[in-house]
C-alpha cells in the first residue's frame, strides 16, 4: 500500500552518527591506512623503475621550390589531412620499421626485450617433449617484436599534424634512443620511397618521350603532305589563301560600286544645274576643274573692267560692247567646260560599271574555290589537332622528365616530416612514482574504510532518524483540544455498536506537566501488570507515591514495554472517556518520537483522538474504510505534531460501519505488516465487544486511566479475564490543559 511508505520518505540520514561511528573506529581506520601506506611504499621501491621518453614529428610537405620548373613551379601542395596523418601513425608502427630499429640498436642483446634468449628449465622441458616450440628458432628481430610493441606508443596529437613517438624502457638512454631511431628510420624510408618513385618515373618517361617524338614527327609530316596535295597555302594566320583572296575581292568590289554611284550622281546633278541655268560653282567636280577655274578668273576680270569703265563710258561705247562680248564668250566656255565635266563623270561611271562586272565574275570564281578549299581544310584541321595533341603531350612529358631528373639526388627529395622535438634521456622514472602511489593508496584506504563504516551504520539503521515533522501540511500545533460536551459524547456513544459502550464518567482533571514528552522515555521498570490488582495487591499499588506512580504508568514506560515485547498491535480501553484517549495519543506520539512507525485507529464515539491529531475535520477514516466508501490510502493521515499516522473516525454512518466490524482484525493485521506498532483506541468499550474484534487474542490490551480507581479497575479486569485476557497493561497519563479546537474542513 503506497500510503504506508510515507514514513520511509520522512526518514532523515543522521550525518552526525556517521562521524561518530567513524570517530569511534578511528584507531582501526588509521592503522589500516598506515599499513596500506607502508606496504605501498615498500612495494613501489621493490619495483624496477621504468623510464619513458618521446619525440615529436610534424607532418608537412617539404618539396624544395627550386626543383620544380615550368607552369607547375608555382603550384602549392595541399597540407596533409587527418586521414593522411593517421596513416603515417600506422606506418610508424609497421613491423618492417620496428625490425630495422631493433636491428640497428641490437635490442636482441638485451634481456629486457629478449627474455627467451635465456630459457628456463620449464621451457626446456616443454621444448624437449614437443609441448612448446623452441623460441630460439626464430630470428632475434622476431623475438623482440612483442616486447617492442608493448613499450612503443605512437599517437597523433589532438587537432594537429604532430605525431608523438613514446617509448618506455628500464634504460633511460635506450628510452630516448628508440624514438629518435624510429623518427630517423621513418624519414629515411619516406625519402627513399620518393627517390624510388622519381627513378621509376625517369625510366618510364624516357621511353615515352622517345615514342612521342616519333609520333609528333609523323603527325606534322602528314599535315604538310595534305596541305601540299590540297593546295592549301598557309598565310601564317588562321585564314587560307582562298579566304584571303575572297576578302580582298569583296573589298575592291565595294569600293568600285561606291565610285560608280558617286560619279553617276555627280553627273546627273551637274546636267540638271546646267539645264536649269543655275550656278555650278558649288558642285565639287566643277570646283576641282582647272579650265573652269581659269575661265572663272577671266570672267571676274572682265566684269571688273566693265564696272570701272561704266563710270566714264556709256553702254554704247565700243569698248563697253567689246567687254560685254568677251564676258558672254567666257560664260559660254564655262558652260561648255561644265558639260565636258559631266561627260567625264559619265565615262567614269561607265568604267566603274565595267569594273564591277569583272569583280563580280572574279568573286564568283573565288567563292567556288573557297568552298572546295573548306572541304579540304576539314581534313587538314583534323591532322593539325592530332599533331598539336602529340606535341603538347611531348612537352608535358619533357617538363616532368626534367623535374624528376632533378630529384634523383639523395638530398633532393626530403621526407614529408620534420622532427620538432628529439627524445632526451629522462632523469626520473615514469613508474613507479613512490610518493604519489603511497599517498594515493593511503588516501584510498582511508576513504574506503570510512565508506565501509558509514555503510555499516546505514544498513544497521543506526544512522537513520525520523524527519523533524510531516512536510505534507504546515499548521500551528495545538497541544490539546477541548472535548465535546457531554451530550455530544453521549450521542456518539449511542451510535456505536452493542459491543462498544461508555464504562465510566470522565474523572476530575488533575494538574498536568507542560508537555506529554516530559515523561521519561527510558525506565528500568516495566508497566505494572493488571493481574497484580486482581490478586489483591490493589492497596499496595495505590499506596505508591505520586512520582513513582507517574513513572510506572506513564506513556514512556508503556512504550518501553511494548517495544521490548515486540508488540505489533495493541487495543487501548479508556474507561474515563476522552482523557484516557488523550493518553493513547500521547503513547502513539512517544513511540513515533523513538523513530518507530506507528499508526492509531480511532474507534471512539467522540472521535477525540481524531480531533487531537488531525488538522482538519471531516477526513475519511475507519468508518469509510469499513463501509467501502474510501480507499485504504485515503484513510491514513499524518499527525500534525509527530511522525505518527492516524486513521480518524471518518464520515460514514457508524451503525452501518460497525456491521463490518469483523473486518477490523484484518485491517489491523495488514497495518501491522507495514508499521512497527498499531494502536486501536476503542474508548470506553466493553470486554465482550473487544473480544469479538480481536479474534486471535495475540494483541496487548491497554487500560488508559488518568485517575485509576482500584475498585473500578478490578471490575474491568475481571470482565476481561472472563473473555480470555489475563494480562492487561495499565497506563495513567494525566490530561493537560486544553487548547483551541482544530480548524473545520
Amino acid at each position: 500500500m503506497p500510503s504506508l511508505d510515507r514514513d520511509q520518505q520522512d526518514v532523515d540520514i543522521d550525518l552526525a552518527q556517521f562521524f561518530r561511528a567513524v570517530w569511534q573506529r578511528k584507531g582501526t581506520i588509521l592503522a589500516t591506512t598506515a599499513l596500506v601506506g607502508v606496504l605501498a611504499f615498500v612495494g613501489a621501491h621493490a619495483i624496477s623503475p621504468t623510464y619513458k621518453s618521446d619525440a615529436m614529428l610534424l607532418i608537412e610537405p617539404r618539396e624544395p621550390s627550386f626543383s620544380a620548373s615550368g607552369p607547375n613551379a608555382s603550384t602549392v601542395e595541399p597540407m596533409p589531412d587527418e586521414l593522411n596523418v593517421a596513416s603515417q601513425v600506422q606506418l610508424m608502427q609497421s613491423v618492417d620499421l620496428m625490425k630495422q630499429v631493433a636491428r640497428d640498436l641490437k635490442l636482441h642483446e638485451r634481456a629486457e626485450f629478449d627474455p627467451e634468449s635465456s630459457p628456463s628449465a620449464l621451457t626446456d622441458f616443454l621444448v624437449l617433449f614437443g609441448l612448446k616450440k623452441n623460441p630460439l628458432e626464430l630470428p632475434p628481430e622476431e623475438r623482440v617484436l612483442k616486447a617492442f610493441k608493448e613499450k612503443l606508443s605512437v599517437y597523433q596529437v589532438e587537432k594537429s599534424r604532430v605525431i608523438g613517438i613514446e617509448f618506455s624502457s628500464k634504460d633511460p638512454q635506450l628510452a630516448a634512443d628508440v624514438p629518435n631511431a624510429i623518427a630517423d628510420v621513418y624519414r629515411s624510408l619516406q625519402s627513399g620511397a620518393k627517390l624510388d618513385s622519381n627513378s621509376e618515373a625517369v625510366r618510364w618517361l624516357e621511353t615515352e618521350i622517345a615514342n612521342l617524338r616519333e609520333k609528333v614527327r609523323e603527325a606534322e609530316q602528314k599535315v604538310a603532305e595534305y596541305r601540299s596535295q590540297a593546295g592549301l597555302m598557309s598565310l601564317g594566320t588562321d585564314q587560307s589563301f582562298s579566304s584571303k583572296q575572297l576578302s580582298d575581292i569583296s573589298t575592291e568590289l565595294a569600293r568600285v560600286r561606291g565610285e560608280r554611284a558617286n560619279a553617276e550622281a555627280t553627273a546627273e546633278n551637274l546636267k540638271a544645274a546646267i539645264k536649269a541655268g543655275k550656278s555650278t560653282d558649288t558642285i565639287d567636280a566643277i570646283s576641282r576643274s582647272e579650265s573652269v577655274q581659269r575661265l572663272r578668273t577671266a570672267e571676274s576680270q572682265v566684269q571688273a573692267q566693265i564696272s570701272d569703265l561704266s563710270t566714264t563710258l556709256l553702254d554704247g561705247h565700243p569698248q563697253m560692247k567689246s567687254l560685254r562680248a568677251q564676258l558672254a564668250g567666257l560664260r559660254e566656255q564655262i558652260r561648255a567646260e561644265a558639260l565636258k565635266v559631266a561627260a567625264g563623270l559619265e565615262n567614269q561611271a561607265s568604267v566603274a560599271r565595267e569594273r564591277e562586272t569583272q569583280l563580280i565574275a572574279q568573286m564568283n570564281s573565288v567563292k567556288a574555290d573557297t568552298a572546295r578549299a573548306g572541304e579540304d581544310e576539314v581534313g587538314l584541321k583534323s591532322l593539325e589537332r592530332e599533331a598539336a595533341a602529340q606535341r603538347q603531350l611531348l612537352e608535358t612529358y619533357l617538363a616532368r622528365y626534367r623535374e624528376a631528373s632533378s630529384r634523383l639526388d639523395k638530398g633532393s627529395s626530403p621526407a614529408d616530416a620534420r622532427v620538432i622535438s628529439r627524445a632526451v634521456p629522462p632523469q626520473e622514472p615514469s613508474f613507479p612514482k613512490v610518493l604519489p602511489m603511497t599517498i594515493v593508496s593511503a588516501l584510498a584506504t582511508f576513504i574506503i574504510s570510512c565508506v565501509i563504516v558509514m555503510l555499516m551504520e546505514l544498513f544497521s539503521g543506526r544512522a537513520l532518524r525520523p524527519a523533524a515533522g510531516s512536510s505534507a501540511r504546515e499548521y500551528e500545533r495545538d497541544e490539546e483540544i477541548l472535548p465535546e460536551d457531554d451530550e455530544m459524547q453521549a450521542a456518539a456513544a449511542e451510535d456505536l455498536a452493542d459491543d462498544v459502550a461508555p464504562a465510566a464518567v470522565l474523572a476530575p482533571a488533575r494538574d498536568k506537566p507542560a508537555s506529554l514528552l516530559d515523561l521519561p522515555e527510558e525506565t528500568d521498570e516495566r508497566p505494572i501488570d493488571a493481574d497484580a490488582l486482581v490478586d489483591g495487591e490493589e492497596d499496595e499499588v495505590m499506596d505508591l507515591e505520586a512520582e513513582d506512580e507517574q513513572d510506572e504508568f506513564s506513556a514512556a514506560s508503556v512504550a518501553n514495554f511494548l517495544l521490548e515485547q515486540g508488540t505489533r498491535a495493541a487495543f487501548a480501553i479508556s474507561p474515563s472517556g476522552d482523557d484516557g484517549s488523550a493518553g493513547t495519543v500521547a503513547l502513539a506520539r512517544d513511540v513515533a518520537g523513538r523513530g518507530r512507525r506507528v499508526v492509531l485507529i480511532d474507534m471512539t464515539g467522540s472521535a477525540w483522538p481524531s480531533q487531537m491529531m488531525t488538522a482538519w475535520a471531516d477526513l475519511p477514516g475507519i468508518t469509510d474504510l469499513l463501509t467501502g466508501e474510501a480507499a485504504f490510502a485515503d484513510c491514513i493521515h499524518p499527525d500534525r505534531s509527530s511522525t505518527a499516522d492516524i486513521i480518524p473516525q471518518g464520515n460514514a454512518d457508524i451503525r452501518q460501519a460497525m456491521r463490518g466490524a469483523d473486518r477490523l482484525s484484518m485491517i489491523v493485521d495488514a497495518l501491522a505488516d507495514a508499521y512497527d506498532l498499531v494502536l486501536v483506541e476503542c474508548g470506553p468499550a466493553q470486554a465482550e465487544g473487544l473480544a469479538r474484534l480481536t479474534r486471535n487474542g495475540k494483541h496487548e490490551i491497554i487500560l488508559s486511566a488518568p485517575d485509576p480507581d482500584t475498585g473500578e479497575l478490578a471490575d474491568i479486569m475481571k470482565a476481561f479475564q472472563d473473555v480470555g485476557y489475563d494480562d492487561l497493561v495499565l497506563m495513567s497519563v494525566r490530561p493537560k490543559a486544553h487548547g483551541p479546537r482544530r480548524h473545520a474542513a
